[in-house]
């Protein structure tokens, strides 16, 4: 909110090619400028027409009015016409007074915050956040005050609540003055639903007559709210021009029917008292707005300046700009740094990996130990039980006897030999045995290097993605940083837990809302009360917008859209409405935190 809207807003301006570029262009600056976001949208709110209707830039979503939907039906096909001007008239007044109420709210939960804060936060706040000039005289202020008095911390303790609970105040009463007025309008259109359907003509020029009073009832009010400021103000800056809207004209007022260029009349009127309206504001919440994002981090950012031109002067002082080949040698090293570091734990890890996996074991290498040779010691072995066998017992071996009892067989006349190791060893079977027994111990020991070296070989796969390992935790960092970037919870309008939490504050705002409203109307404090179900609305609009996508990507939004409609109408009791909260909060998926959900 830099710069008030253009005075020429609300006149008639033939769209162009030009002008579609320059709305891209001006919406995606905005994007990275947050504080002229709302400028752009204020300064774009109105689009001209040769019918002298006044064509809008809309937003994507908006709390609708409460008009029945046969209202949009009369009989008369010039009363349709005109009851769709004046509806989307009314539109254009919530959705003005919605934009200045969140611009407002933002700024005042910032003061609020602020102003909950301890007291070395304010003086922080006061000397280091509001920009150079306001460091150089507080820190000057700070030692004149300490040499001085004594008590210069305190003097700024206290300058600081003041400065802050200053602007508290004035948004806080611009703030009550605008949902007052919301709550108003939103009153006066429900009212009137009823009767637009009944007699259509009649009451199009009450409700424009009812609209105009509502206007000059916030005209007074804000006018007395200027003259208090303007006497108590202690701000270094100031605005000048009082808020005076345009009246009807009193011969329109008395008519009980009027023609349709007195209604077009009444309906530009509106739209200038919208232009005069959101110029005003945008003059007095500048001055009390929050600082800049620049202004309260300059320290920050004046230290990166100046790291980055010291950086920028020691790459020139390496350089080929000043003779120096150091720089192009860092580059060269950078590059076969990260061609290694691409070829060790990228590329060779993964082709090994596939080698595993799609060519098993046609492309290894011969190992200490084949299946073939175990094979030959077996069979080797085999015949030799066989052989000693058949000549201890005299009579052919079984055919089905297995190397296990043959090799019993052996034991038992070896041990039988042992009992004349000496005599048997030159005349005997001991030599013969020994000798089965070193081809039986060779098969043994060739069988677990066969099983040694399968199972080196089905874990190569696994050695490979411990290679593979850094690359693949650097890329999931990478990832998870881009993955970030892109998936950025705009607040409650995001995807993530954080808008879901969001999302579900609006819903405690709005049950407090009404609870206060309740209590309002209890002690008979009427415009209190109208405050309170304007700040609800708010709320409400809030959360209509914010919901809208995910609702309807879950197949919710009918019920949920029908529930924030009836939380909206004044009619309703505070029972019902705390129950339609409390089954939100409950039922919709798109308002309960993920890790929640059963």
């Amino acid at each position: 909110m830099d710069s008030p809207p253009p005075e020429n807003a609300g006149k008639g301006l033939k769209p162009t090619t030009i002008s579609v570029y320059t709305d891209y262009l001006l919406n995606r600056i905005s994007n990275y400028f947050p504080a002229t976001n709302f400028v752009n949208r204020i300064s774009n709110f109105y689009r001209g027409s040769s019918s002298g209707a006044i064509k809008r830039r809309r937003r994507k979503t908006c709390l609708p009015l409460p008009f029945p939907s046969s209202s949009s039906s009369p009989e008369s096909s010039t009363v349709v016409c005109e009851a769709s001007k004046i509806v989307g008239t009314l539109e254009d007044i919530m959705e003005c007074l919605f934009l200045n109420l969140h611009y407002v709210q933002k700024n005042l939960d910032y003061w609020q915050s602020k102003a909950e804060g301890s007291n070395a936060l304010k003086a922080y706040f006061m000397v280091c956040e509001r920009g150079p000039s306001a460091f150089l005289n507080g820190t000057a202020q700070l030692i004149r005050d300490c040499v001085g008095e004594g008590s210069g911390v305190q003097h700024t303790y206290c300058l600081a609540s003041s400065y802050i609970s200053e602007r508290i105040n004035i948004l806080s009463s611009l703030r009550y003055r605008l949902a007052t007025f919301l709550a108003q309008v939103y009153m006066k259109v429900d009212k009137a639903g009823e009767e637009l359907v009944k007699d259509p003509e009649r009451s199009l020029s009450t409700l424009l007559i009812e609209m105009n009073d509502l206007f000059l009832k916030l005209e007074a009010s804000i006018g007395h709210f200027h003259a208090m400021r303007q006497q108590s103000s202690s701000v270094d800056e100031s605005y000048s021009f009082p808020l005076i809207f345009e009246k009807l004209p009193e011969v329109n007022q008395e008519g009980s029917r009027w023609t349709d260029c007195e209604i077009r009349d009444a309906i530009s009127l509106i739209y200038q008292n919208i232009d005069r309206l959101n110029t005003y504001l945008a003059a007095i919440v500048t001055i009390h707005r929050k600082p800049r994002r620049v202004t309260r981090y300059w320290i920050p950012y004046t230290c990166g300046i100046v790291g980055i031109s010291i950086c920028s002067l020691w790459f020139i002082r390496h350089s080929s700009l000043v003779g120096s080949s150091d720089i192009d040698n860092w580059i060269r090293e950078a590059k076969d740094s990260t061609r290694s570091f691409w070829n060790d734990h990228v590329e060779q890890p993964l082709l090994s990996i596939r080698d595993d996996l799609f060519y098993t074991f046609r492309k290894r290498q011969k190992g200490a130990m084949e299946p073939e040779e175990v094979q030959l010691t077996a069979d080797s072995l085999h015949r030799m039980l066989q052989a000693f066998t058949e000549q201890t017992k005299g009579e052919k071996a079984p055919p089905n006897a297995t190397d296990q009892q043959m090799l019993e067989i052996v034991m038992m006349r070896y041990e039988k030999e042992l009992m004349h190791p000496i005599q048997n060893l030159f005349s005997g079977e001991l030599s013969r045995a020994l000798l089965i027994q070193v081809q039986k111990l060779k098969l043994d020991i060739e069988e677990a290097m066969l099983e040694l070296d399968q199972i080196l070989r089905a874990n190569e796969i696994n050695f490979a993605i411990l290679a593979a390992l850094p690359a693949f935790f650097l890329s999931l960092v990478v990832i998870m940083l881009v993955r970030a970037w892109f998936k950025q919870d705009k607040r409650a309008e995001g995807r993530g837990r954080v808008a879901r939490i969001q999302r579900r504050l609006l819903i405690v705002e709005i049950e407090r809302k009404i609870m206060q409203l309740e209590s309002c109307k209890d002690q008979g404090q009427e415009k209190d009360a109208q405050c309170m179900l304007g700040l609800a609305l708010y709320y409400l609009d809030r959360l209509y917008c914010a919901v809208e996508g995910h609702a309807r990507a879950t197949g919710e939004w009918i019920s949920l859209r029908q529930d924030i409609i009836d939380l909206a109408k004044p009619d309703i009791q505070t029972v019902h409405k705390l129950r339609i909260t409390s089954r939100m909060e409950r039922v919709y998926d798109c308002l309960l935190p993920l890790p929640k959900r059963q």
